[in-house]
């Protein structure tokens, strides 16, 4: 095992390659010749059953809706939660009333939003009671709790009048958040950012909460009410009759049933699977092959992805229907330099470690670009700004050029940076990465790129929950790098890729998604005002000019563009939420 990492990238170089040749047109949506991919319950889709997701991870939230922020939280949170909004499998850009029972209306000045709320739907059991405008309100304001530790509910609903008083103490409640009866409610704010907040409304903060039973789970220094969770979409997680969860065991397995009191009348969702299993632990290798090979199970696209060598064995074979290809996802991935401490305070050792990584052998770590396009900027394809922002060539940035990497530009930079012979002589720096296969091997081609460089790097990889809730996702933990971050849009605005992740009034103390910590005056200045611009194509150019922007400071070293494969089981109706680039298990049924 303790080969050289040059053989066994090599290796993986070699397969990805072969991998690679398989693509289809940059352009097109259209899954390649692995698979298809499937947006819709056919037809002869039936109830019942049970499915297996096979993960390698846990999720990071304690399954708590208000601390949800990745794309495991969200494959579940669709689940389980009805929220305000929902994005229907095959939206990509505008949600559908959910718990809302209508769009929601605004202002002529765009400052205050009413949104009306269904009637006839209920908490699952232990509550059991018809949920209300209140529970909406109250789920708002514990998104600003640093018990709840929510990592969004700043950048896109910090406009809303009284946010700032309640957050400092100074008040019981948002005023700015109003409930005029038990279906209305009514949302003020200080500037006319009406299209984000709304845009928001489709994320698992809106997820109502009932104040009357989860106040005291909120009461302490970290909220405990995922413990103890309740919910209002077709399912539940398993629990006993006082509301404690016994359905989750961490790190080992989730059990997913019925919601008994949920009606099929108030929701579009075909909720056909009678249970769903989230079986975790696993590795990429084994799990993929068991779910090619048996039976009612898929893969958990966010740590799970299939290996290049996997890839390479099944792409063409007799079972490539069961390879299901995501159109361009909304993701870019990107290595994350701490600004914050030394070495990559220095913008020069951040230009120099972005030209001399080797974002080619990373992108073939992931199996090339049959899965994902090298990526130039922060705004991937299929969302507004992209082309504004350089579409795939990015910006004119020396740094960026070579892919390959380019270790001559990298010494030129070391040097400005002080370090005569053009190799870093600093102290050692602590990087923590995802252990799975993928992102462990991409992790690795950062390692030996640094160490040409002339780092000392102390090398973590850990489990993907554990990278975010403990190092990458934590600022005081001071981690210098973070290789496997990378982002998936929000919801359908460039906003959603470049405010939670580069605005330094964005940056929280648990559950942190600046990782670089970048707080750039200008850049922040800049977003404030282009989070008021009104127009798509004026929004487009405002937030492409900020990516720029944000490439210029070399925080972030954005390697992938993701297009990636998910794999399930021959007897699965395999059903997409192109939102979400994952599976929507609501929709899934089995043959």
């Amino acid at each position: 095992m303790r080969r050289t990492r040059v053989t066994a990238l090599l290796a993986v170089a070699s397969v990805a390659a072969v991998v690679a040749g398989c693509g289809n047109d940059d352009n097109k949506s259209s899954s390649g010749s692995g698979g298809s991919s499937a947006t819709t319950a056919p037809a002869s889709a039936k109830k019942g059953g049970t499915l297996t997701m096979v993960s390698s991870g846990d999720v990071d939230n304690k399954l708590d809706p208000g601390y949800s922020y990745y794309q495991f939280d969200f494959i579940l949170d669709n689940d389980l939660h009805r929220t305000l909004l929902r994005y229907k499998p095959n939206d990509t850009d505008k949600p559908s009333p959910d718990l809302a029972e209508s769009e929601p209306t605004v202002s002529d000045d765009g400052k205050t939003i009413t949104t009306k709320i269904k009637t006839g739907v209920k908490f699952s059991p232990p509550v059991n009671r018809e949920v209300t405008s209140k529970d909406v309100k109250y789920a708002m304001e514990r998104d600003f709790l640093p018990a709840v530790g929510n990592g969004y509910a700043g950048a896109y609903w910090g406009d809303i009048i009284g946010v700032d008083e309640y957050k400092a103490g100074k008040a019981k409640e948002i005023s700015g958040i109003t409930t005029p009866d038990d279906q209305t409610l009514v949302i003020k704010l200080k500037r006319p950012t009406a299209s984000i907040v709304i845009g928001a409304m489709a994320l698992p903060g809106t997820a109502p909460v009932p104040k009357e039973y989860a106040a005291k789970y909120d009461a302490g220094k970290q909220s405990q009410y995922g413990l103890h969770l309740v919910t209002t979409g077709p399912y539940m997680v398993q629990n006993d009759a006082s509301g404690k969860i016994t359905g989750y065991q961490p790190g080992r397995r989730i059990t997913m049933v019925r919601n008994p009191n949920w009606d099929k009348s108030t929701d579009w969702r075909p909720a056909y699977l009678d249970k769903i299993i989230v079986e975790e632990g696993n590795d990429p290798n084994v799990g993929n092959r068991k779910i090619l090979n048996g039976q009612s199970m898929v893969a958990n696209p966010t740590d799970l992805a299939p290996p290049p060598q996997f890839l390479k064995q099944n792409i063409n074979g007799p079972k490539k229907s069961q390879l299901i290809q995501s159109p361009y996802t909304g993701r870019t991935r990107w290595v994350s330099l701490n600004t914050k401490v030394k070495p990559f305070d220095d913008i020069n050792v951040r230009k120099a470690v972005f030209a001399g990584i080797d974002r080619k052998a990373m992108n073939l770590a992931f199996g090339g670009e049959t899965v994902g396009k090298i990526a130039t900027h922060i705004i991937p394809p299929g969302v507004a700004g992209f082309d504004e922002a350089g579409g795939l060539a990015g910006p004119d940035l020396d740094f960026i050029k070579k892919p390959e990497g380019d270790p001559a530009l990298a010494a030129e930079y070391l040097k400005k940076a002080g370090f005569s012979n053009g190799k870093y002589s600093g102290p050692p720096v602590t990087m923590v990465a995802d252990n799975s296969t993928n992102q462990k091997s991409a992790a690795t081609v950062v390692l030996n790129s640094l160490k040409n460089l002339g780092f000392s790097v102390r090398f973590r990889p850990v489990t993907r929950d554990t990278m975010y809730s403990k190092y990458c996702g934590i600022p005081k933990s001071k981690t210098e790098i973070c290789p496997s971050t990378g982002w998936l849009k929000d919801f359908a605005d460039p906003q959603t890729m470049l405010d939670p992740t580069f605005n330094g009034k964005n940056i929280v103390p648990t559950n942190n998604s600046n990782w670089p910590q970048l707080d750039v005056p200008e850049i922040n200045k800049a977003m404030d005002a282009a989070e008021t611009v009104v127009g798509d194509d004026k929004r487009a150019q405002a937030w492409a000019d900020i990516d720029k922007q944000v490439m210029e400071q070399a925080a972030a070293i954005t390697w992938q563009w993701d297009k990636p494969y998910l794999v399930t089981s021959a007897n699965v109706n395999p059903v997409l939420n192109k939102a979400n680039a994952a599976w929507d298990l609501s929709s899934l049924s089995l043959k």
